[in-house]
């Protein structure tokens, strides 16, 4: 795992071990952020199911001007941690649960990443988003799932753009 480009292209990610956290592979990512384009320079972050924060730190890498990651599995902390450090120091890290950890944040975000562990039900995690207007008016909401996932949105929720890169569906969402 490394940045793809960027300010901090090439470096390594630390990831941990196991299969506790499934950071998005460098080829999903490579499409992400080609989707996304122009969007990400100046764009104000927030990765939640952060994992290594490999997502939001390819946002800072390609000129993010703010990143928030959201995570709660110690070992994935720690690893955040250290990719931090290396790349975006001044990040902020919010250690929980992300659908408390959402009632508590403050937005507008212009670009939110959600790469929960498989099979997590999308409906409340974007109602949380709605409700407290973390999510700006021409903001987008990237969800990563398994292809095989489901994608139940609520009525005030649209589907711009979903695409499948083997077992990963990519859902690029936006609210209104």
């Amino acid at each position: 795992m490394r940045i793809i480009t960027g300010t901090a292209r090439g470096l390594p990610l630390a990831v941990p071990r196991g299969d506790a956290t499934r950071p998005t592979s460098d080829r999903v990512r490579e499409a992400i952020f080609s989707s996304l384009g122009a969007r990400v320079p100046g764009a104000a972050v927030l990765d939640l199911f952060a994992g290594t924060g490999a997502l939001g730190l390819e946002a800072v890498s390609r000129g993010a001007r703010s990143a928030v990651f959201v995570e709660q599995a110690r070992a994935a902390l720690d690893c955040l941690a250290k990719n931090l450090a290396k790349i975006a120091p001044a990040a902020q890290v919010v250690r929980g649960d992300v659908l408390r950890e959402l009632t508590r944040l403050t937005g507008p975000f212009d670009l939110i990443f959600a790469d929960p562990p498989y099979g997590t039900e999308i409906g409340p995690v974007v109602t949380a988003i709605r409700q407290r207007t973390l999510l700006a008016p021409d903001g987008l909401l990237v969800w990563e799932s398994a292809k095989r996932d489901g994608l139940a949105l609520p009525a005030e929720w649209r589907c711009c753009r979903d695409a499948v890169y083997g077992d990963t569906r990519v859902s690029f969402l936006a609210c209104g």
